[in-house]
């Protein structure tokens, strides 16, 4: 794992000047907005929906919901609407023949914090599954390890206040090298900790195997291409957590 962090953080370092404004594309201010055309079922591409409507349409068809919350990773910022890897998650759900429907309701630029805020509006819907990826932007900020820890085990857990028997699947994510090896270890190992704490499952780093690759990530370095979302979400990243937890 040290080795795959410093190749992608090696890149965001030489980066970090001009592309931290883009990648984290959001002030304080923004953390309180809710992007609503980046909500969408993921089955389809018919425009802007809600994380309540969709999950309520797709629970009266009959259907289960995997609601994905998280950042621009998760949005698919600079890809095609039916390229971001929650979409693609549900080509492999359809294949696999599983009743479930995806929701994506990521938002570009968001920090543990901009999640809480907007947590409440998520929890009306109804879904089976949630999976949680944020904390990136707060690494990239050098937001202090015990804050991000904190916001991570709220939303946790309320998620579990408000949805009981869903399952919480929390997305490990890293950060960049120049804060220093004791806030990156740190980091690193906040996702673990909430995860056994809270009981949710620990999803493997979200960019393993595409971080630092020039020819899987958009020229910011930072986002995946075409190419490098489908190892995100094919190449067992996410899948490999998500399969069994979809066929208990």
């Amino acid at each position: 794992m040290t080795k795959l962090v410093g190749r992608w953080t090696t890149l965001l370092i030489a980066l970090l000047t001009v592309a931290l404004p883009a990648a984290c594309r959001t002030t304080k201010a923004d953390d309180n907005t809710v992007v609503a055309d980046t909500v969408s079922k993921a089955s389809t591409s018919t425009g802007p929906d809600s994380v309540r409507g969709a999950s309520q349409a797709v629970a009266a068809a009959g259907t289960h919901t995997v609601v994905f919350v998280g950042t621009s990773l998760t949005a698919g910022l600079g890809l095609e609407p039916d390229s971001a890897y929650p979409q693609l998650i549900q080509q492999k759900i359809d294949s696999a023949r599983l009743p479930f429907e995806v929701v994506n309701a990521g938002v570009s630029g968001e920090t543990t914090a901009g999640l809480l805020r907007r947590l409440d509006w998520l929890l009306r819907g109804t879904f089976d599954v949630i999976v949680v990826e944020s904390g990136a932007n707060d690494g990239l900020r050098g937001t202090p390890v015990a804050t991000v820890r904190a916001n991570l085990h709220e939303i946790v857990s309320r998620i579990r206040r408000a949805h009981p028997n869903a399952k919480v699947l929390l997305v490990q994510m890293e950060a960049p090298p120049n804060l220093g090896p004791e806030y990156t270890t740190a980091f690193h190992s906040l996702f673990g900790e909430v995860a056994r704490e809270d009981g949710a499952t620990l999803v493997p780093f979200l960019l393993q195997g595409v971080a630092g690759d020039r020819s899987l990530n958009q020229s910011d370095g930072m986002h995946p291409n075409q190419r490098g979302e489908h190892i995100v979400a094919v190449a067992e990243n996410v899948w490999r957590a998500l399969e069994p937890e979809l066929r208990r």
